[in-house]
C-alpha cells in the first residue's frame, strides 16, 4: 500500500486529508511540527509527503532542506499565494504546489500524478472480487476475464481512485472524454449503465440526483 506522510499543524485540516486518502486506498500519517517531521520522514518508509509551509518549529521550506537526499516525492500543501513562494518551493525540489483551499479531487488527482511520475503507483487496483490491472487494461471478477470497452475501462478506473466520492457529470466527462467534449451527457449515463450491469455494481454506482455519481466502498 502506499504510504503518504501529511505534514500539516492544522488537526481539522490533516484529517480531512486523511479521510480522502483513505478513500482512495492510500495509508496515511499526520506530523504537525515541521521540526519533528525531519526525523519522521528519514526515520520513515514514506512514498510520499504533503508538506504545509507555515509550520511550528520549522517551515516547510526549512524541512525540505534539512530531508535533501531521502529522494521522496514532495508536494507543498500551503495558503501562500504567492508566485516567488511557489517557484522557491520547486527550485528546493518539491514536485508540486498546491494552494489552500483545494477540492479532494482535484488533491487525489495531482497525487497520482506525482506517485506515477515516481514510479510508485502500483498498476493493479482491488476493488471486492474485481481487480483492474492498468497496465494489462484488464478487468477480472471473480477470476474471469470482463470484457470492457477502452472507455469504459477509463471511466471505471477513474471511479476506483476515487471511492467514496461523489463525482459530478462535467468533471467525469472532462476526465475521461477529454475537456472539449461535445457529446451529449446521454454517452456517460449508457456508460455508467454497461459498467453496472456488467460488473453486477447496480447497487455500488450509485447515482447522486442533480450531481453525478459515486462509487460506494467495499464492504465484506
Amino acid at each position: 500500500m502506499t504510504n503518504i506522510l501529511i505534514v500539516e499543524d492544522d488537526i481539522n485540516i490533516a484529517k480531512t486529508i486523511k479521510a480522502t486518502l483513505s478513500m482512495a486506498g492510500y495509508n496515511s500519517e499526520i506530523c504537525d511540527n515541521g521540526l519533528s517531521a525531519v526525523g519522521v520522514i528519514k526515520d520513515g518508509n514514506w512514498d510520499l509527503v504533503l508538506l504545509d509551509v507555515m509550520l511550528p518549529g520549522l517551515n516547510g521550506f526549512d524541512v525540505i532542506k534539512k530531508i535533501n537526499g531521502c529522494n521522496i516525492p514532495i508536494i507543498f500543501l500551503t495558503a501562500l499565494q504567492d508566485v516567488l513562494d511557489k517557484v522557491n518551493g520547486l527550485k528546493l525540489g518539491a514536485e508540486d504546489y498546491i494552494v489552500k483551499p483545494f477540492e479532494a479531487l482535484e488533491l487525489l488527482a495531482r497525487i497520482e500524478v506525482v506517485l506515477r511520475r515516481a514510479n510508485k503507483l502500483s498498476p493493479i487496483l482491488h476493488y471486492g472480487d474485481i481487480i483492474a490491472d492498468i497496465t494489462r487494461h484488464s478487468i477480472k471478477k471473480n477470476g474471469k476475464e470482463i470484457p470492457l470497452t477502452p472507455r469504459e475501462f477509463e471511466l471505471f478506473v477513474y471511479f476506483l481512485k476515487n471511492i467514496n466520492i461523489a463525482i459530478p457529470r462535467d468533471r467525469l466527462l472532462s476526465s475521461v472524454w477529454g475537456i472539449n467534449f461535445e457529446g451529449q451527457s446521454r454517452t456517460l449515463d449508457i456508460h455508467i449503465q454497461q459498467i453496472r450491469k456488467k460488473l453486477a455494481l447496480h447497487t455500488k454506482l450509485v447515482t447522486i440526483p442533480k450531481l453525478g455519481y459515486r462509487l460506494d466502498g467495499w464492504e465484506e
